[in-house]
């Protein structure tokens, strides 16, 4: 008779083992299942997010700009930091050992809250019935009352750059890059690729960024893009729109020669590395048994409802697998909301008010809608921007660029969308998505007592600024 749990989950990423911690906080006998093992068999738990994503990625991203401030900004303040050096391995070696303190906490946690750790590919078979097959094939099948899908994603691969070893490589690969390459080449202009592009061009890598479409970061508001479009050209990254790549050549196993083409015709760059960041897609290949019941859309999704129910009752997916954007506290949230629900208690979640961030530098981040979405739906709207140039916690932190932007529905004043470029806009953000989420009006942000001198005032300003009242600076005049 095979063993039975009240909830699997499949996947332990973001989304997964999250779902399986508080499932099991909430009295349910809970097995999370997990393929990925490291090169000594141990079960790799975390996901993308924690190996080979978000996690390591920041920590990267960290080392390069405390090395950019030091070669370039200490002198300002004073401090002498004459022929500053990168140990690019010590980098690396600092990410890696991130990694495994975090990883090996979601081990303990499991522990801590009474999880059974299932070790391989999982499979959701008929009738609430998950198979799992170890790594040397032997298989095992367990019974559930609920099934939570977190299968995640991986990146997108293209014909005209397949992926080589150590020259053409994906989000992964281009995390264990250990030595500075002199070229750089990326394409895709999206999250992965500006932050993986910044790392190296801190370092001093001449960065070539391909982006297929015409538009900059077409999902984000204008005058984010703008601003972005103009700062990261400063920093010397190489953004060419409208330039989709169709070729690659690897020169005598050192160089990758990229071809590509815009509206000028056909093109071609010369690399010594080239990360491939166009995109993800869902990792639900081999998921689903044919005769599970839950259903697939044309690009690989699994259909849910507003509650990530699946079309088979007791059957849930989250995450990067289902719709809405593929963002780890997105997933994380919808695990929180699943095991919840399961456990008989009555849960929801706000779709409208999900952060994004670009940790670039400066950050890019957004919640809501962007005024040319809500334009586009025929809503009324009323703006007000406040740059960091004119707040004194910014210049004595000497991270004056960018702005803080609100927009607010004309006619009932509600905030409905909070727009930054800013040397710590993911932090600042955080403070946007509480206002938007208890429904709060631009007022209510101008009534609200922020703390001075912090960076944070210019949300304060901003909203301010959406009935020209900031304080200061200049107000557009009233027509």
């Amino acid at each position: 008779m095979s063993q039975k749990f009240d909830v699997i989950v499949i996947g332990a990423g973001p989304g997964g083992y999250v779902a399986a911690i508080r499932a099991a906080q909430l009295g349910l006998k809970t097995a999370c299942v997990e393929k990925w093992v490291d090169d000594k068999g141990t079960a790799v738990l975390g996901g993308t997010c924690l190996n080979v994503g978000c996690i390591p990625s920041k920590a990267l991203l960290e080392s390069t700009h405390k090395f950019h401030e030091a070669a370039h900004d200490f002198a300002v303040h004073g401090i002498g930091a004459e022929n500053v050096s990168m140990d690019v391995k010590q980098m690396v070696s600092r990410k890696n050992t991130i990694v495994k303190n975090l990883t090996g906490g979601i081990t303990g946690l499991f522990k801590a809250n009474g999880v059974t750790l299932l070790q391989g590919m999982g499979k959701l078979l008929a009738n609430k019935k998950v198979e799992v097959t170890a790594a040397d094939g032997e298989a095992a099948v367990y019974e559930a009352e609920n099934v939570i899908l977190a299968s995640g994603s991986v990146p997108v691969e293209i014909p005209p750059a397949p992926l080589t070893e150590g020259l053409i490589l994906d989000n992964a690969g281009a995390l264990d890059i250990d030595e500075t390459p002199k070229r750089l080449g990326v394409i895709g202009a999206g999250v992965i690729g500006l932050e993986m592009g910044s790392v190296w061009a801190r370092l001093g890598s001449e960065v070539t960024v391909l982006e297929a479409m015409d538009d900059f970061l077409a999902a984000a508001d204008k005058d984010v893009a703008k601003e972005a479009a103009k700062l990261f050209k400063k920093q010397k990254l190489d953004i060419k729109l409208g330039a989709r790549c169709t070729g690659t050549e690897i020169i005598d196993g050192k160089e990758v020669k990229v071809k590509f083409t815009d509206s000028e015709g056909d093109k071609e760059i010369v690399v010594d590395k080239l990360i491939v960041a166009v995109g993800r897609r869902p990792q639900t290949q081999g998921l689903l048994a044919g005769d599970s019941g839950v259903k697939l859309d044309e690009r690989g999704f699994i259909f849910v409802d507003e509650n990530c129910r699946t079309g088979v009752p007791g059957v849930f997916a989250i995450g990067d697998s289902v719709r809405g954007p593929m963002l780890a506290h997105k997933a994380s949230e919808e695990g929180i909301m699943v095991a919840d629900i399961i456990a008989g208690h009555k849960a929801a979640m706000n779709y409208d008010v999900i952060p994004n961030i670009i940790y670039t530098y400066p950050e890019l981040a957004w919640v809501g809608k962007t005024e040319q979405e809500l334009k586009a739906d025929g809503v009324k709207v009323k703006t007000g921007k406040f740059p960091f140039a004119a707040t004194g916690r910014a210049m004595a932190a000497n991270s004056t660029e960018g702005f803080v932007k609100v927009i607010a529905d004309e006619e009932t004043d509600r905030i409905l969308g909070v727009h930054i470029v800013g040397g710590i806009a993911s932090e600042l953000i955080g403070q946007a998505a509480i206002a938007m989420e208890f429904c709060s009006s631009a007022e209510d942000l101008q009534m609200t007592v922020f703390a001075h001198p912090t960076v944070s005032e210019a949300i304060h300003e901003a909203a301010l600024a959406v009935d020209n009242h900031a304080i200061h600076m200049a107000n557009r005049k009233k027509r």
